[in-house]
């Protein structure tokens, strides 16, 4: 599917005002360590939260409410109050936790709700419900969290959130935004987040016990040149971007080719999608006659709080997922079984044991690097955000803004699970955002349809 008709490139956002939001009482100052897997992740990741109208909270209660929550939450969650700074001894990054606040907006649409278009296609018009940063501050001083309440002309409103990726993963945000939610309704937190990331420092002396091909190693340490590209930069091509909606009948079939085509691995919704987005991504690339020898990497992350010894708590707040891999040439993906392609997607994630996942961190620790592939699989598919008990309801849907990147295939799911805990997983079909450049996109397209017919006539 490529972008509605009536998609509108202007949401005629103005936002009315910003402040700081501080915690509602003393918190400690200290210096907050991150972990090798935080230390790479210094950019912003950006989501958004549509909720309709609701005559006991209109935008400007909720705003009102939000802003007293957040003094709260800023408590347990003191270091998002914080600022992330250099320190110069050590060259790593650190929160200083100094109490220096989130950002807070507050603007309105002249539009209703259900003028803006569909909700799941990527607008890049949603850019304007998120408050990137305030111009008041330098931009190495800018708060780690921005909140934007945007009021609709129906009464709805969205939520945008702007956090350093250092602060949180999803599973971490997720239980965040839970918290914040209790608290709004004057409830006690729904976990108590555990914020010490030294449980996942590196060892001493550092122990890489395995070969780590998906990282990549960086000529100079991490903040000290400006120059290094960041874990993910924009592309400046021209992409065409598509939304390729898969059923949960097509993941079904999917999931019984596997199984037909030789797949031992395990052959789960997550596992089939990637394999089959990863295999027309790679076949998609460049010359065919040429490319076959080409070696393609397919990345995406791996929860590692069960899996390192000690293992880590549930409530682990900062970043505990770690990249997995697969690696094969084009003429494979072409010429293995569906099932084999499934099959070394799911070793991606068999291959992370504690002591994988132990090693890949003190290779950080040694190499300064990060994640490398040619494509990277984040799934929002199961992440649960619009799930979320707010006293003014549940989100009628909740996405990320979209990066501009070729080489990120985002997962997220359909509205109808977002406004609904009662859609079962294992019928839950799924949304694959491709971004590539116009040709690539129509090879792209003629594989993935090909390959799905196939799955479904076998």
């Amino acid at each position: 599917m490529g972008p509605p008709s009536s998609l509108l490139q202007d949401l005629k956002v103005t936002v009315h005002g910003s402040s700081l939001v501080f915690p509602s009482q003393e918190t400690e100052r200290k210096s907050m360590f991150l972990s090798n897997i935080d230390q790479v992740l210094n950019f912003n990741v950006e989501t958004v939260h549509f909720f309709p109208s609701n005559k006991d909270f209109p935008p400007e209660k909720v705003a009102e409410r939000l802003k007293k929550t957040l003094e709260k939450v800023l408590v347990p969650y003191d270091f998002l109050a914080g600022r992330l700074k250099l320190n110069p001894e050590t060259g790593r990054l650190e929160i200083d936790c100094n109490a220096g606040g989130v950002g807070f907006a507050v603007g309105s649409s002249e539009y209703a709700l259900d003028e803006i278009g569909d909700l799941v296609y990527p607008n890049p018009a949603f850019a304007q419900l998120i408050s990137k940063n305030l111009d008041i501050f330098k931009p190495d001083d800018q708060p780690l969290a921005i909140f934007q309440v945007t009021s609709f002309k129906c009464g709805g409103f969205s939520m945008g959130i702007s956090t350093n990726h250092a602060t949180f993963d999803g599973l971490g945000f997720k239980a965040f935004l839970d918290n914040l939610a209790a608290l709004a309704a004057d409830k006690p937190l729904a976990v108590t987040p555990c914020n010490d990331r030294q449980l996942l420092a590196a060892r001493s002396p550092p122990r890489v016990t395995f070969s780590h091909p998906e990282l990549l190693k960086l000529k100079t340490p991490l903040g000290r040149d400006q120059s290094n590209p960041g874990v993910f930069e924009a592309t400046q091509e021209d992409l065409a971007f598509n939304i390729f909606r898969l059923t949960g009948a097509d993941i079904t079939n999917l999931k019984e080719k596997a199984k037909a085509k030789g797949g031992s691995g395990r052959i789960s919704g997550f596992n089939v999608v990637t394999a089959h987005v990863w295999r027309c991504k790679a076949l998609s690339c460049g010359d065919a006659g040429k490319e076959m020898e080409r070696v393609s990497t397919v990345l995406y992350a791996v929860d590692i709080r069960g899996r390192v010894k000690p293992a880590l708590p549930g409530c682990y707040s900062g970043n505990g997922v770690l990249t997995a891999y697969a690696r094969a040439t084009c003429k494979e993906l072409k010429e293995l079984g569906f099932g084999r392609v499934v099959e070394m997607v799911s070793e991606g994630a068999t291959r992370m044991t504690g002591e994988y996942a132990r090693s890949a961190i003190d290779w950080g620790e040694l190499y300064k690097g990060f994640p490398h592939g040619e494509l990277l699989v984040s799934s929002w598919w199961r992440l649960g955000f619009a799930e979320v008990a707010y006293p003014w309801g549940r989100p009628r849907y909740s996405c990320p803004v979209v990066y501009h990147r070729k080489d990120i295939v985002l997962l997220f799911p359909e509205i109808s699970q977002s406004s609904t805990t009662s859609t079962s997983s294992s019928s839950a079909g799924v949304n694959v955002l491709v971004a590539l450049p116009s040709q690539e996109m129509e090879k792209f397209k003629t594989l993935f349809h090909k390959y799905l017919l196939a799955a479904s006539t076998d």
